[in-house]
């Protein structure tokens, strides 16, 4: 297929994480042969740019999606829902974004340096992309699973406000904007109640100089947990390949605008030393070391930064370790990974 190009769509174009799957598809030089853009009708007959040329978007409803080896969706769970299948019966490989298909067992789901073969059981004709938080966490485990034999998780994430979409970046620098501007700033050092902040609609509390305890929705099922600890769970275990995984999650977002950090530890079969990790991880596929990695660091990046690698010393027999991850929501927890599978896809063809 890459060696006549690729006629390529996008679902969900002039979204934010589109917007970065667009601007990838360019600075990887991805063989294009032609390009589509599709949106809901508010957008469609706008124009975006490509390459130096005016691409008219589409209405993703109404337009008929022949002639598309490629699609890829990042358009929301229920666009999924309506569309995926439309486009993989027209002959496209589908590759999406959303938590539609993830726990589909005839949709692979795939991070492209730990599960590339999976692609090959895209029954579908659909390929799953993971959850952003559970993305950055991927590259750093399977290579640690691979060295120890992984079997506990215990995780607490520090998500960034573009995992809400721009509604939540939005939100969070009106907040601050409004804070600066109030004079009083300082005062909440001895008060939270100091600055008169707008009154939040996208998050249940004040985000701006805050942490939530509540990253996404309490699932109704008497457990507790919010549907994004319940994806770093269940999707940990699919992508790993390991079905008896244990997962513990608490997703806190924070007033960051871009990067998702996880602090992790992990508990494993077999002893491994903060030293031995440190080697495994330096020569593994999408991970980067960094001796504080940080959200601002990893912001427009595309590994994994991991550091603050030490014993746990609370795992018994030497079979912990205690690490911290940050990783670009937008970037490889959702653009570039979808692109690096069609990327895979393409060179199978």
């Amino acid at each position: 297929m890459a060696d006549q190009g690729v006629h390529v769509a996008v679902v969900g174009a002039t979204g934010q994480v589109g917007a970065v799957m667009r601007r990838l598809l360019e600075e990887r030089d991805f063989p294009v042969a032609g390009i589509r853009f599709f949106s809901s009708a508010r957008s469609a007959g706008t124009t975006l740019p490509f390459r130096g040329a005016e691409i008219t978007v589409e209405d993703v409803e109404t337009a008929d999606p022949s002639g598309i080896d490629i699609a890829l969706f990042s358009a929301g769970g229920s666009a999924s829902k309506a569309y995926a299948e439309k486009f993989a019966a027209a002959g496209a490989t589908v590759i999406d974004n959303s938590s539609a298909w993830r726990l589909d067992p005839d949709v692979p789901l795939v991070v492209s340096e730990v599960n590339p073969d999976a692609i090959a059981d895209a029954r579908k004709g659909i390929i799953a992309n993971p959850n952003c938080t559970t993305m950055a966490a991927m590259p750093v485990m399977k290579a640690l699973d691979a060295e120890a034999g992984l079997e506990r998780l215990i995780v607490t994430t520090f998500q960034a406000v573009s995992g809400s979409g721009l509604v939540g970046a939005r939100e969070l620098a009106g907040q601050v904007t409004g804070a600066v501007e109030s004079g009083n700033i300082e005062g909440l050092v001895h008060d939270g109640g100091a600055v008169d902040f707008v009154a939040p609609e996208v998050y249940a509390k004040t985000i701006a100089f805050n942490a939530l305890p509540l990253a996404g929705s309490i699932v109704d099922d008497g457990e507790g947990e919010t549907d994004e600890e319940k994806k770093l769970r269940n999707e940990s275990r699919k992508i790993l390949g390991l079905p008896e995984l244990l997962v513990s999650g608490t997703c806190v977002r924070v007033p960051v605008f871009t990067g998702h950090s996880l602090s992790i530890n992990a508990e494993f079969a077999r002893p491994i030393s903060a030293d031995r990790a440190r080697e495994v991880l330096a020569d593994a596929p999408g991970v980067e070391l960094s001796d504080v990695p940080t959200p601002l660091e990893a912001a427009g990046a595309d590994p994994s930064f991991v550091g603050r690698i030490r014993a746990d010393q609370s795992a018994p027999e030497g079979r912990g370790l205690s690490l911290f991850v940050s990783n670009d929501n937008l970037r490889k927890g959702a653009a570039l990974n979808a692109v690096q599978i069609a990327e895979l896809v393409a060179a199978r063809a």
